[in-house]
């Protein structure tokens, strides 16, 4: 018999809700997983141009951990489109004010831009604290690997 590739379809991989809990977790290596199992590549029937993926509940934004002095270097800007529209803001003043900003955006510049972009980015629900509103999905835990504790020698 011989090997043929599958390629599924819209609509017939089903979905699953994942929870994610960030507390204490690394920004980029949170959101590196998230991305992967929101576009379904964690999936053997993965199809790059079908929404294939799962939907991600991440709770605790507001316990995200950024290394180094990321905080107070990094920035997330926005452009309104008009001159002098372009809005500034240090991620350490964001994760004070809106978390949940944060952790999308890191999340979501990870997958692909255009249609399916869009769509696989309304699976993704992000609150800043530890109580979300999707109890009726039955949620499934979702476990990222562990992050490795890097030691400093002298």
């Amino acid at each position: 018999m011989p090997r043929q590739t599958f390629f599924a379809k819209p609509g017939q991989i089903p979905t699953t809700w994942r929870h994610v809990d960030a507390d204490g977790k690394v920004l980029g290596r949170l959101a590196t997983e998230v991305a992967t199992v929101l576009m379904g590549k964690h999936r053997p029937e993965y199809t790059p141009n079908v929404l294939s993926g799962d939907c991600v509940i991440v709770t605790n934004a507001a316990k995200i951990v950024l290394t180094g002095r990321k905080g107070e270097q990094k920035t997330l800007r926005r452009w309104s489109g008009y001159p002098g529209g372009l809005r500034v803001q240090k991620y350490d003043d964001l994760l004070q004010s809106n978390p949940e900003r944060v952790v999308t955006a890191a999340i979501l510049r990870m997958v692909p831009r255009g249609r399916l972009g869009r769509r696989i980015a309304r699976n993704l629900r992000v609150f800043a604290g530890a109580a979300h509103d999707h109890q009726a999905q039955q949620v499934v835990p979702f476990d990222t690997k562990p992050t490795p504790v890097i030691q400093k020698s002298n």
